[in-house]
């Protein structure tokens, strides 16, 4: 009691002195005078520096059918652009770099996973301003993942694609329809489409830094509101829009058509925030998200917290 009781004065007084005087050695080109956040305090250090987690750009890929060192079973990120080889990203080389910048057909797209949140969203890095390239700040808020542009150096909240400090303070990035499986799947659809090759850094490529994350009793670095409902902070939820269907009544019912919506949920994929190793993760399942003619539908398979920090106003999609 008294460990935690200490840990929590250490959060209380990096969020108390939390301000941008302490920030601007770091962030020279940042303009803290334009934001959206309404208190500093929200904002806190993951831990890593700016670019201690190195984001990567133009990554090298390699055939599906001839990709190797992938358990069956590890999430993806999956991206297919009409005309385009379907692209996967693995999610054992984005938990170590959390951001890739990347061009598919031309379109620059930004591949993102804040595993402290699950949340994983490919953006269009076009902007009125032009095309960004992003990079890790090291920053949280709602224990999500803070990005920035290297071009204006303005931060973006990873959950919501908006930026919210810096001169593009209130733009919003562009979501793209993604979506999370298992590598089997991807490969069994697509053996001529592309994963993502092993990117040139000396990382435990297949280690959850995070063991037993999404099984314990609170998120990390987060002090807000818990969710409602007597749902638990660390259950998954599928997000679409300001609406969000926990992922136990998913698995339960296979399939659900509601709010102009149809979710289909499938086993077979493991978790990457709880076993040590990311392939041998308990069964999470796999999530499609498609409108009333069979289209992808943007959406985000995230923590229950982490939708509620985010849209405290939201509907959710609870047993009827």
């Amino acid at each position: 009691m008294r460990i935690f009781t200490f840990l929590l004065m250490i959060l209380f007084a990096s969020t108390a002195q939390a301000n941008p005087d302490q920030w601007r050695g770091e962030w020279p080109d940042t303009n803290f005078g334009k934001t959206n956040i309404g208190s500093w305090s929200e904002v806190q250090s993951g831990g890593p520096p700016k670019d201690g987690i190195p984001a990567l750009s133009d990554p090298a890929f390699v055939r599906a059918s001839g990709k190797s060192g992938l358990a069956a079973s590890e999430p993806v990120i999956t991206v297919e652009l009409s005309g385009q080889s379907p692209r996967a990203y693995p999610i054992r080389y984005l938990m170590w770099h959390e951001i890739v910048n990347d061009r598919v057909g031309g379109k620059p797209i930004a591949v993102t996973y804040c595993p402290l949140c699950n949340s994983g969203i490919v953006f269009d890095r076009r902007t009125p301003r032009g095309v960004l390239s992003f990079g890790v700040s090291g920053k949280l808020r709602n224990s999500d993942m803070i990005m920035y542009d290297r071009e204006t150096q303005s931060w973006w909240q990873q959950a919501t694609g908006e930026a919210i400090v810096g001169r593009l303070t209130g733009t919003q990035l562009k979501a793209l329809p993604a979506w999370m499986e298992s590598w089997a799947e991807f490969q069994e659809r697509n053996p001529s489409g592309l994963v993502m090759a092993v990117p040139g850094f000396n990382r435990d490529y297949g280690r959850n830094p995070y063991r037993g994350y999404d099984t314990s009793r609170r998120p990390f670095l987060y002090s807000g509101e818990m969710p409602p409902h007597g749902i638990d902070p660390l259950e998954r939820v599928v997000r679409v829009d300001d609406r969000a269907w926990p992922l136990t009544r998913l698995s339960r019912e296979g399939e659900v058509s509601e709010a102009g919506v149809t979710i289909s949920w499938v086993p077979g994929q493991s978790s990457a925030l709880d076993t040590s190793r990311i392939g041998k993760g308990r069964d999470v399942g796999s999530i499609r998200v498609r409108d009333s003619n069979g289209r992808d539908v943007v959406h985000d398979v995230m923590f229950a917290f982490a939708f509620h920090a985010f849209w405290p106003n939201g509907t959710w999609m609870i047993d009827p």
